[in-house]
């Protein structure tokens, strides 16, 4: 049975209370709401919001929404409200949140596994058309997100999206997110398992589900079965990455405790081997481990990622058999590593049936309703009507016959969409920025879109795997610290001695086997406008002092902080 606080879990014995009381851990008997995030989430469960939403807030306007509906349960249904247009990066820290509000929202849309169809995308299209000003990106969770949504016009966008099977159910709050899977996932040649099966039981099971709608913070999952490791599973709450196990076949490896923000921490392998249909129980196990052992008394420290570090992945495993699945989990390998630098599916690739899959970019995944409905147009008359989204702010066309590819590759390109991208528009990514987002400093789409012009005019020639990361808080939703080139956006001097908009530099970090987090050289920071000369210096001295086969973040570990600045 869960622990709530009509039902404590007994088998833990209680901690002596603390001068804080504890962290608000159910599991030990801390029930009483440390913060006003755990008191709004215990007044009301978050789910709740969809029906006021639709009787009362959307026929009243905004200004009946009551704050901790606006400010709390509404991110439950995938509701932020936006930043107020005008409001430079020095206020954001400053000015209180109904300053910084506007009256128009971001909705998210979660699309689990990344998994599309032509009549679906065709309706997120005509809904960015209608109702949020042209405006839909894609995420680098596989989402895509409006913005300037007014309040009434929620319920109509729910209808449409539900009539085509979407949802924006919990793709906020302190809930269970969308869960990514390989975009690939099902047709891929090299496929190890397709996790397409755990992530439908999960997403029918957990979304949704008042059982698990008040954890700490957010949960990030990820479920993929490819070799190429393409869900950046070193970086969620719960992973599952496909493996060969010796004696039992083909399933996943378990990962817990990943994550990034202002406490960057690398998920760690528990050493279980899980099949194919235990994923949503071993999901189950673990999600349930947070909601009832979580630290609820800090923002700052709810997340999964500090309770692991602080028990370590021996004891996770240990309460995770004992307390929750009654059972050993098998023990099993790792995953190797992966062949090819490149997990995005960039491209034209065999799938396993011998048709092909296109993988393309957009620049920092900014596109725009008219395009997407294009995009549908060329899908289904080229392919049978499937797309993928990608953790890396891309769309994939699947099923695509031998002699209809070079057809679709033009149409595509024709919309300024890249099959056969540069590597600056390939690994370059941005978050949402000030343009949208009430913790920005910084602008950031723009920025990324036009860094990506210069360097392809700049230093066309370069043409090694790299990932260049904007993000416009320290928060890390583009992953700054696991990019070759991680931008910080923050407000720095100038030449003259002008407050700014600028980035603190992080260098050198990676995600795969051989994952870490970039290198800060003491000092560098770069105005918004220096921006493009830094990165095109920066990556010609390691043209010309890497070694044969060394990859940029190998280089920048070695090289001299005067090479790197």
């Amino acid at each position: 049975m869960a622990a709530t606080p009509e039902n404590p879990a007994p088998a833990t014995p209680r901690r002596k209370p603390g001068r804080h009381r504890g962290e608000g851990q159910w599991a030990v008997g801390h029930f009483t709401p440390l913060n006003g995030n755990e008191q709004f989430k215990k007044d009301d469960d978050g789910l709740n919001v969809r029906t006021r939403i639709e009787t009362i807030y959307s026929k009243r306007g905004f200004d009946s929404i009551d704050p901790n509906d606006l400010r709390g349960r509404m991110r439950w249904w995938g509701l932020y409200t936006q930043r107020r247009q005008g409001i430079d990066g020095g206020k954001t820290a400053i000015l209180e949140p109904e300053e910084l509000d506007d009256e128009y929202f971001m909705l998210r849309v979660r699309i689990d596994g990344g998994r599309l169809t032509t009549e679906q995308l065709r309706v997120i299209g005509e809904i960015s058309q209608e109702f949020a000003r042209g405006t839909a990106d894609l995420t680098d969770r596989q989402n895509i997100q409006y913005h300037w949504i007014r309040i009434e016009d929620v319920p109509e966008i729910w209808n449409r999206l539900e009539a085509v099977g979407l949802s924006t159910t919990e793709a906020c709050g302190d809930t269970p997110r969308v869960i990514l899977g390989s975009p690939v996932a099902g047709i891929a040649a090299d496929e190890i398992i397709d996790g397409t099966p755990a992530i439908d039981e999960i997403q029918r099971r957990f979304i949704g589900n008042p059982a698990f709608s008040n954890l700490p913070r957010k949960f990030k999952s990820a479920v993929s079965g490819s070799p190429q490791l393409d869900v950046a599973h070193e970086i969620n709450d719960i992973a599952f990455v496909g493996v060969e196990h010796p004696e039992h076949g083909p399933g996943f490896d378990l990962w817990v405790g990943g994550g990034l923000s202002t406490n960057p921490k690398l998920g760690v392998r528990l050493g279980a081997w899980v099949p194919l249909d235990e994923v949503p129980d071993v999901f189950e196990g673990v999600i349930s481990i947070f909601r009832d052992y979580g630290y609820r008394r800090l923002r700052t420290r709810a997340r999964l990622k500090f309770l692991v570090a602080d028990w370590g992945p021996e004891k996770f495993r240990q309460v995770l058999q004992d307390e929750y699945l009654k059972r050993e989990l098998l023990d099993g390998p790792a995953p190797e590593q992966p062949r090819d630098v490149w997990r995005d599916h960039l491209g034209v690739h065999r799938q396993n049936d011998g048709r092909f899959y296109v993988g393309f970019a957009s620049r920092v995944g900014r596109v725009d309703g008219a395009t997407l409905s294009k995009i549908a147009e060329l899908a289904e008359t080229h392919g049978s009507g499937r797309l993928r989204t990608t953790a890396e702010q891309k769309l994939i066309v699947l099923d695509v016959a031998e002699d209809r590819v070079d057809s679709l590759v033009s149409g595509l390109e024709a919309l300024g969409l890249k099959v056969n991208a540069s590597p600056f528009r390939r690994g370059t990514m941005a978050c949402t920025g000030i343009e949208f987002c009430k913790l920005a400093i910084v602008e950031t789409k723009a920025r990324g879109a036009s860094l990506i012009d210069e360097l392809e005019r700049r230093i066309p020639e370069f043409d090694e795997p790299i990932t260049i990361n904007i993000n416009g808080c320290p928060n890390s939703c583009a992953r700054i610290q696991v990019a070759d080139i991680g931008l910080k956006g923050q407000l720095v001097l100038d030449g003259d001695g002008n407050q700014v908009e600028g980035f603190q530099v992080h260098l050198g970090g990676a995600l795969g086997l051989e994952a870490g987090f970039g290198r800060k050289v003491r000092g560098l920071k770069v105005t918004s406008a220096e921006l493009p000369d830094y990165v095109e210096r920066v990556l010609k001295r390691f043209q010309a002092e890497r070694t044969e086969g060394e990859r940029f973040a190998a280089w920048t570990a070695r090289a001299s902080e005067e090479a790197l600045s």
